[in-house]
């Protein structure tokens, strides 16, 4: 009977544990005007930022596809910038 009892208490208090848990988190989540309002706030939706933002990754790939065509180890460059890759100086 002891084990009956045992396993009975260690299910309600897992059950009001899920219920708390349950409860705290219906409490924290936003609402959906929250969370549309806090979507419009995000840099992502601001025009000119998404223009940046595809403007360097522009700028990546072209990166990347240079470093593709050449043999050279490109990581070791100490001038990025430099118009003629061979010189480092």
């Amino acid at each position: 009977m002891s084990t009956v009892t045992k396993a009975l208490q260690v299910a309600a208090l897992l059950g009001v544990g899920a219920t708390v848990g349950s409860v705290l988190f219906a409490l924290v989540t936003p609402g959906e005007l929250q969370k549309k309002g806090m979507l419009k706030e995000m840099p992502e939706q601001n025009p000119r930022l998404q223009d940046e933002a595809s403007w360097r990754q522009q700028l990546v790939v072209e990166t990347l596809q240079k470093a593709a065509a050449t043999q050279e180890n490109v990581a070791w460059r100490k001038r990025w910038l430099a118009s003629n890759p061979g010189r480092s100086e």
